[in-house]
């Protein structure tokens, strides 16, 4: 009896310690997906891996990375001091730095486009009642007889408010009927420099040889932008400023009038306009005149579709400070082949001195360090 109980506690202990045990055993013979190891027994199917995307092979040489490169298109041109164009001119006669750095250049080559250009009147109340308005009206037809048919034009004026009179067109009669559609001025302000501003963001999309003529007093009496302002945005823009100063005939026909002339202080103040038309000018690669009589103004004009012909396209990728957000001098220089500067002789073999008109920098877009 003794024993018969001995065997059943025996039997009852075993049970407790091997069954856990079985369990144990038969949960890691039922595994939920396809495991590694050892191959499948012969004649069972193997298990199929769920479909992944193929792998990228690593990369070969260490990480790409994407770097965006900028580039700087000037439009230069060259002429002696008498205005004859200097035409001819190959790749290896341009030296360019910027900040005294010098530079590759990456492309070359005359630009043979169209001209688009917007002329911009002044067209406000003030000067005895419109004097600016009306010399911007009746000397501004000066400029079509040197046009031409594929050549693009629009005209746009401003007093308080810049207005678009005529969209850009290559029919240059619907142009000179709409400057012969102005009548009377209305406000006496100028805000030159909001006109200026918005006719060059106008423009920013459009493709082509783009230009502004302005013609104007170049006083500003109540812009939302100040000159700095306007400087710095036009430093960032591709439009070519071409400025017809009104000032010195209005002061020449105030000296001649029975008022005695004008007084110190507001000959200061078109003095400041002459010198903000002159910057205007040659930060943008262009030209400004200050014309005293009707018949200088075919001339001016003949200037300025010369300088749009004859101009030469430059571009480079600054070797350093491209992004840094800082105003860049530039300097564009005439040289021989051999790096010596240039020397540009007359039909009787005389030297000529020449300048060269083109953008006097940029301000560089600044990039942040996450950009």
């Amino acid at each position: 009896m003794k024993t018969m109980v001995s065997a059943v506690l025996t039997i009852i202990l075993l049970t407790a310690v091997l069954l856990p045990l079985a369990e144990q055993h038969a949960t890691a013979q039922a595994p939920t997906g396809p495991q590694a190891g050892s191959p499948p027994p012969a004649g069972a199917t193997a298990p199929q891996a769920p479909a992944t995307p193929p792998q990228q092979p690593p990369s070969q040489g260490g990480v790409s990375i994407a770097v965006e490169v900028p580039v700087v298109t000037l439009d230069v041109i060259a002429a002696t001091q008498r205005g004859d164009i200097l035409t001819g001119l190959k790749k290896e006669n341009f030296r360019l730095t910027d900040d005294g750095v010098p530079q590759t250049i990456t492309n070359f080559g005359p630009t043979d486009a169209p001209i688009t250009m917007v002329l911009l009147l002044e067209f406000s109340s003030r000067g005895w009642g419109g004097f600016f308005a009306g010399y911007a009206k009746y000397w501004s037809q000066y400029l079509f007889p040197q046009l031409k048919q594929q050549d693009w034009v629009a005209l746009e004026t401003f007093d308080m408010k810049t207005r678009v009179d005529v969209d850009f067109t290559q029919n240059k009669e619907e142009v000179m009927e709409g400057i012969r559609r102005l009548y009377f001025p209305g406000f006496s302000e100028s805000n030159v420099f909001d006109a200026l501003l918005e006719t060059t963001d106008q423009l920013k999309d459009v493709k082509g040889k783009k230009s502004i003529v302005l013609m104007a007093s170049g006083v500003d009496t109540f812009s939302k932008h100040t000159l700095d302002q306007t400087m710095k945005l036009l430093r960032q823009s591709d439009v070519t400023i071409f400025c017809v100063g009104l000032g010195q005939v209005f002061q020449n026909a105030a000296d001649a009038s029975r008022i005695g002339g004008m007084g110190n202080m507001q000959r200061m103040n078109y003095l400041q306009a002459q010198n903000q038309l002159k910057t205007f000018a040659h930060e943008t690669g262009g030209e400004a005149w200050f014309p005293q009589f009707e018949g200088e103004m075919p001339g001016v004009f003949q200037s300025v579709t010369s300088f749009l012909r004859h101009q030469y396209s430059l571009s480079y990728t600054p070797t350093a400070g491209a992004k840094d957000g800082k105003f860049h001098k530039v300097k564009i220089e005439l040289v021989k082949p051999d790096g010596s500067p240039l020397e540009v002789l007359d039909q009787k073999g005389k030297k000529q001195k020449y300048v060269v008109y083109a953008r006097e920098g940029y301000d560089a877009v600044k990039t942040g360090t996450g950009d």
